[in-house]
């Protein structure tokens, strides 16, 4: 990110002393459609260095495009956790509707 010049640093700071209700908002759009709307662009999750056993040509094939293995892992371990909690959630699901299903017909005569 640059530096600020002064002149933004200054505007920076007289809004900074303002109060909320003393802005004017009024020349502001109000953002209607946020399907261009970029998700996680500016949340990062907290990362908690780790000591893994991984095989060795799984290490090799991560490392081979260069820097940025481990966030390559990283992306491959998120999309895998994302999928399986998708997954399971449906699993149950269906379950549950089998399940239902299954002590109807019990009950009927």
């Amino acid at each position: 990110m640059r530096n600020l010049t002064k002149q933004q640093k200054r505007d920076v700071r007289a809004i900074a002393v303002k109060k909320d209700e003393d802005i004017d908002f009024s020349d502001a759009l109000p953002v209607l459609d946020w399907s261009a709307a970029a998700i996680g662009k500016f949340y990062r999750p907290e990362k908690k260095p780790v000591t893994m056993r991984l095989d060795s040509d799984v290490i090799a094939w991560l490392k081979a495009e260069g820097r940025g293995y481990q966030t390559k892992a990283n992306w491959l371990l998120r999309h895998a956790m994302l999928h399986f909690t998708t997954a399971k959630s449906h699993s149950n699901r269906n379950f549950m509707r089998q399940r239902s299903k299954t002590k109807l017909q019990k009950r009927k005569p």
